[in-house]
């Protein structure tokens, strides 16, 4: 079938506007660290004599701004929404205007996959009001992310080609798509964690009075790195076994080290790895940590050197 053009151009529009509102819910998270109050000063109120607690920090926001960086929290997470939405918009004005499920393609699969990541950082700041304060290091890879698909990996939307008319693309690239989506959220977590476990362990006096102190617990980033990897585990295990039988029928073998099917399997290893790390006498905290952002490496090196470098039976596609 012919594309719907019309459809294809909202398509297009919907994907500017996206980057626009998650550039400025980006701006708003950044002036919400920066005029929030640090953990360490939210806890350092006492009692004057009789009177109401007051905060005796030196590093004290000014008369309502605390109040001000609330606000603009909030707002930044309602801006987040819309972009999501429109970003939702994005693919499915792409798949109706070409009948077909909108990630056939490197330029479709990379904007699902950002996609997946914002919802899941939604939920969890909806779930926990904590992590709402990790938003401006979601948000960056977001809009770099978003910026670099728009100016390298943008294609005409078009039908199908032979070799993906399968029923395997909706089973195996989905689960594919929410699997590095949820990865990607679980990474940046590990980072964050890794940079506030390192400023807890100095003296309080030598502890850092900018981004890092206004950042969660260590132990709470941890666990939202684990919780995450834990959830998105099964669900690359499932695309690497989809994509297995998908080549059986398409190619004649489960399996051929083709460079898409062996660094799929290395970050499955990788994040194997990562899920034993957490339960092992010695791995547990920073150890760990490196290896789920190794994972994180992996899944990144896969989208993009292997896709635009090597080549492989899954370079026809873009995807994998």
């Amino acid at each position: 079938m012919t594309p719907d053009q019309s459809l294809l151009d909202l398509s297009d529009t919907l994907f500017s506007v996206s980057v626009a509102l998650y550039s400025v819910a980006l701006v708003a998270f950044c002036a919400e660290l920066a005029f929030g109050r640090s953990r360490a000063a939210r806890r350092e109120l006492v009692a004057a004599g009789n009177g109401p607690a007051v905060d005796v920090s030196a590093d004290a926001p000014a008369d309502g701004a605390p109040r001000r960086a609330e606000r603009l929290g909030v707002l930044g997470l309602g801006l987040t929404v819309l972009a999501a939405l429109a970003h939702a918009g994005v693919l499915l004005f792409r798949g109706l205007a070409v009948d077909r499920l909108p990630w056939a393609n490197m330029y479709e699969f990379a904007t699902a996959v950002v996609l997946v990541a914002v919802v899941v950082y939604l939920v969890l700041a909806v779930r926990s009001p904590a992590v709402r304060h990790i938003g401006v290091f979601v948000l960056a890879p977001v809009v770099l992310g978003m910026v670099g698909i728009g100016l390298f990996l943008y294609v005409e939307g078009g039908p199908l080609i032979a070799a993906l008319r399968s029923s395997w693309l909706a089973i195996h690239v989905s689960a594919a798509i929410i699997g590095f989506g949820i990865f990607l959220v679980s990474g940046i977590a590990s980072v964050l964690y890794l940079i506030r476990q390192k400023d807890e362990q100095k003296p309080a006096e030598e502890r850092g009075s900018g981004f890092v102190s206004r950042l969660p617990d260590s132990s709470v980033l941890d666990r939202l790195a684990h919780r995450t990897a834990v959830f998105g585990f099964p669900i690359w295990t499932f695309a690497v076994i989809a994509g297995a039988i998908w080549a059986e029928s398409a190619w004649g073998r489960f399996w051929g080290w083709d460079p898409k099917e062996t660094w799929s399997f290395i970050a499955w290893v990788v994040y194997a790895g990562y899920l034993h790390a957490r339960t092992t006498a010695g791995w547990r905290g920073r150890p760990a940590a490196w290896v789920n952002v190794v994972g994180l490496a992996v899944m990144i090196f896969n989208l993009t050197f292997v896709n635009l470098v090597s080549s492989g039976l899954h370079s026809y596609a873009d995807v994998g």
